[in-house]
């Protein structure tokens, strides 16, 4: 892709660097095409499904080894999730830590309500998983209906953003209780639970390269299943023995994971996204912000992201 700002050229290989002190800052055009959540990369995967373990091992820290009880940990993890979703929105721009803080957050509130809603309530796993998924095609449809679309990469203001954290706040309580309903419900286990998510995932992963699928369809399907994946093996890592899991630390287990998700936003800076309607509009100087000829991204219908 090359962005040209007024009389300057910048390619792929040497981009722009929104908030950046060096010679090369970009116009207000450009960073409005900025969106405040990462790019969708392999790398924005890896991070997505240690923060869902991280969520489930952490989650079951406060509700069981703590011995807090899921109405508690429902409250508790309800107000960090707020009071981050309302910093990320407040942001003026994108945080890799703030936004995966954030993230971490409504796994651990997903964890608690899914458990809460299952078990304190007694409506089941079957029931719970039902009623989630009506909340977060209900969610989809109304972000649908309000911006005529749900691709990630328009969260940029702060309607689209209450949009996109309820959604994901949904996605991920959804696959908390899938991934319960399917290790214990059908009676699969942990073990066989996580291959039937990865396998699934996978097929996702084909869909993408070899078909002509919606983007922003996989991209939620993708997100979806990444949380009972991470749920899945969270259990394995935490649950008895007697019950198909490992019966390692919960408090150690989330805190190792804790530190690889660190050390993989350093190692593996994070982007934001870029806005798909800025593109081909007109940077300063009269001349066009291009973006080459790319595949669509997962998490949009722009073949230019």
């Amino acid at each position: 892709m090359t962005v040209v700002v007024g009389q300057r050229r910048f390619t792929n290989s040497q981009p722009p660097v929104l908030g950046s002190d060096g010679p090369c800052p970009m116009n207000d055009v450009t960073k409005q095409a900025l969106s405040k959540v990462p790019a969708v990369t392999l790398g924005f995967w890896v991070i997505k499904i240690l923060a869902t373990t991280l969520g489930e091992t952490g989650g079951d820290t406060v509700t069981m080894t703590l011995d807090w009880g899921y109405l508690a940990g429902v409250t508790l993890f309800g107000v960090v999730l707020v009071a981050l979703v309302v910093a990320q929105i407040s942001a003026k721009r994108f945080y890799p830590i703030l936004y995966w803080a954030t993230i971490v957050a409504s796994t651990t509130f997903g964890t608690t309500l899914a458990d809460f809603a299952d078990r304190s309530l007694g409506i089941g796993y079957t029931g719970g998983s039902l009623l989630l998924l009506c909340c977060l095609l209900a969610t989809l449809g109304l972000w649908h209906r309000s911006e005529g679309t749900v691709s990630v990469n328009t969260v940029s203001t702060p309607k689209v953003e209450a949009f996109y954290w309820a959604t994901i706040t949904f996605s991920q309580t959804l696959g908390t209780a899938l991934g319960d309903w399917l290790a214990d419900t059908r009676g699969f286990g942990y073990e066989r639970g996580a291959l039937v998510f990865t396998a699934a995932l996978v097929a996702v992963v084909a869909l993408y390269y070899w078909t002509g699928v919606s983007r922003v369809t996989l991209f939620w399907v993708a997100f979806i299943l990444t949380r009972p994946l991470g749920a899945t093996v969270g259990d394995f890592i935490d649950k008895p023995v007697a019950d198909g899991g490992l019966a390692l630390s919960r408090p150690l287990a989330s805190a190792v994971i804790a530190a690889i998700i660190v050390a993989l936003l350093v190692v593996l800076p994070q982007r934001p996204g870029r806005h798909p309607g800025q593109e081909g509009r007109t940077a300063a100087g009269g001349q066009s912000v291009g973006a080459g000829d790319r595949q669509p991204a997962p998490g949009s219908d722009n073949p230019n992201p």
